[in-house]
C-alpha cells in the first residue's frame, strides 16, 4: 500500500484530523470516493483475525475482574493453569480501547506463563465500545492523571494478587506504549516496561524511572521516532537499564496482526525479545 496512505491513516487514527478531512484526502490519494471507500475497509482493523489463542484454550483461564481503588475500573485477567506464583504483566491497549486484538495479546502472555491483565482504560466511562472511532474519541477525554492512576491501580492489583510472585511488568502498544513510559516514571513498583512505538516521557522525568525498559519502534514511524534521540540521551545520562530496537521497513502498529500495517517478521522478532525480556526481569 502507498506509504502516503498509511501515513494519512496513522495521522487520522491519532486524532490529527477529522473523519471528513481524512476521507477527503484519502479520496484524493486513491483517485476518487469509490476507491477511498474500498481502501477504508482495508485500512481498518479486521478483528475476525484477532484470535490466535482461544479463550477456551486448555492452557489458560480468562475472566473480567474489578480493579480496587478506582470505581468501575475493570480488566481482562488471564492466567495459565499451571498455578504457582507467576510473574505479572499489565497489558495497555492502543487508542481504541480493550479490543479483541489486545485481549488476544493478553492470552498470548498467559500462554507464555504470565499472570496477564488487559486493563480497559475506558471502563470507568462505560467500557470499550464496538465503534473504533467512538473509542478513540473516548480515549481523548481521559486526563493524564487518570491514566496514570488507573495504571498504578492495576500494578498494585497484580503485585498483591495471590497468583503473583510480586514482580509486575507492563506491555503497551501505540497509545499504550506511551502509557507504559509514563507509568515507568510514575510507579517505582514497576519492574519492567515494554513500549511498542510509544510516545516518550519528558527527558527531565527519566531519572525517576526504576523499571528496566524494552523499546520497540517501526523504522517508518517518523512521528514517534522523532522523540527517540532525546529519550535515549536521558536514559543514558541517568544510567537506566534499557534496550532500543528499530525495525527497518516497519510501520507504526507493526505488531497488530488485524491491521494492514502488520509486519510479521518485525512482530515475531519483537515478541520473542519481549518474552525473553519479561522473563529475565520478572522472575
Amino acid at each position: 500500500m502507498d506509504q502516503q496512505i498509511i501515513n494519512l491513516y496513522d495521522d487520522f487514527t491519532h486524532g490529527g484530523m477529522s473523519r471528513r478531512a481524512f476521507l477527503d484526502r484519502l479520496a484524493t490519494l486513491a483517485g476518487g470516493t469509490a476507491a477511498a471507500t474500498a481502501l477504508l475497509g482495508v485500512l481498518q482493523n479486521d478483528y475476525a483475525q484477532a484470535q490466535t489463542i482461544s479463550e477456551t484454550d486448555p492452557r489458560i483461564t480468562a475472566q473480567m475482574v474489578d480493579i480496587p481503588g478506582v470505581p468501575n475500573l475493570k480488566g481482562y485477567l488471564v492466567k495459565p493453569k499451571t498455578g504457582g506464583k507467576l510473574p505479572a504483566v499489565l497489558v495497555i491497549h492502543e487508542n481504541r480501547g480493550l479490543n479483541p486484538h489486545i485481549k488476544d495479546v493478553t492470552r498470548r502472555l498467559a500462554a507464555e506463563g504470565f499472570l496477564a491483565l488487559g486493563l480497559d482504560y475506558l471502563s470507568p466511562m462505560g467500557g470499550t465500545p464496538e465503534d473504533e472511532d467512538k473509542g478513540r474519541d473516548m480515549i481523548g477525554q481521559l486526563k493524564p492523571a487518570d491514566i496514570t492512576a488507573y495504571s498504578k491501580a492495576a500494578v498494585a492489583y497484580l503485585k498483591t494478587s495471590p497468583d503473583s510472585n510480586g514482580k509486575v511488568g507492563a506491555v503497551g502498544f501505540c497509545w499504550g506504549g506511551g502509557a507504559v513510559n509514563n507509568l515507568a516514571v510514575a510507579d517505582p513498583d514497576l519492574s519492567a516496561g515494554v513500549a511498542y512505538y510509544g510516545g516518550q516521557p519528558k527527558p527531565e522525568d527519566v531519572a525517576k524511572i526504576h523499571a528496566a525498559l524494552l523499546l520497540h519502534y517501526g523504522g517508518l514511524d517518523e512521528r514517534i521516532n522523532a522523540g527517540i534521540p532525546a529519550y535515549e540521551a536521558a536514559l543514558k545520562q541517568a544510567g537506566k537499564t534499557y534496550e532500543i530496537h528499530k525495525y527497518e521497513g516497519a510501520n507504526h502498529a507493526f505488531n497488530n496482526d488485524t491491521s494492514p500495517r502488520y509486519d510479521k517478521p518485525a512482530a515475531d522478532l519483537a515478541w520473542s525479545r519481549t518474552i525473553t525480556f519479561l522473563k529475565k526481569n520478572l522472575s
